[in-house]
């Protein structure tokens, strides 16, 4: 586990790391943008801006439980990273770790023309721009991530709306049905499309929203 203390925000702070079920802090020996993208992730709060050490955020009180930290910054938890050994260090707090975030990422799924915020026409950001989604491939896979990116519960049913207009729908969308995006699911050469086979893609999740 991963938290950020000290910091002016909720996605700012000294980093954290819960270790034997005690807090302490990281060592900013080869700390850099890499490691601190993988803590930004981590805590839910999109990419990664800075990675401040000298202990930027405050001094920590507890051990220092990591140093030397080595993350490629693909990983998705701390856990996956070269951490060496824990709680062996050459350090003090005033060498303590921090990071700053850039935020949550906002949503780029919206749903349009449904009885409620949880059902509708299944629209992306895409470059700057909302699309709907061909139906061809839509499926409750796809579905299941939509309702779990809203915060709407599990999806119910995928229904296919009307016929897109050309160029205003997404082709090349496909899910395994676990990923936390939407957007986690394009596929090489995925874009606005004609949409040959199917009308637009649509979810009814389990729960109203609000």
């Amino acid at each position: 586990q991963v938290r950020l203390a000290g910091g002016p925000t909720p996605c700012a702070g000294r980093v954290e790391v819960l270790h034997e079920h005690k807090w302490g802090t990281v060592c900013d020996d080869s700390w850099d943008l890499q490691d601190a993208r993988v803590t930004c992730r981590q805590v839910g709060c999109g990419d990664a801006v800075a990675a401040p050490g000298h202990a930027h955020f405050g001094e920590g009180v507890g051990p220092i439980l990591l140093d030397q930290v080595g993350c490629t910054g693909e990983e998705d938890t701390l856990a996956e990273c070269d951490l060496g050994t824990w709680g062996i260090h050459n350090c003090n707090h005033e060498e303590d770790a921090g990071v700053v975030c850039a935020g949550p990422t906002p949503l780029q799924v919206r749903l349009r023309d449904g009885p409620g915020p949880c059902a509708g026409q299944v629209q992306v950001l895409h470059n700057h721009t909302w699309l709907g989604v061909c139906g061809r491939t839509w499926s409750l896979l796809e579905a299941q991530v939509v309702c779990r990116e809203l915060g709407c519960g599990p999806a119910l049913s995928a229904p296919i709306g009307a016929h897109p207009a050309p160029g205003t729908a997404l082709e090349g969308l496909t899910c395994q049905g676990s990923e936390t995006l939407l957007l986690e699911c394009l596929r090489e050469g995925a874009g606005p499309g004609t949409c040959h086979a199917g009308g637009a893609a649509g979810v009814v999740c389990t729960m109203p929203k609000g």
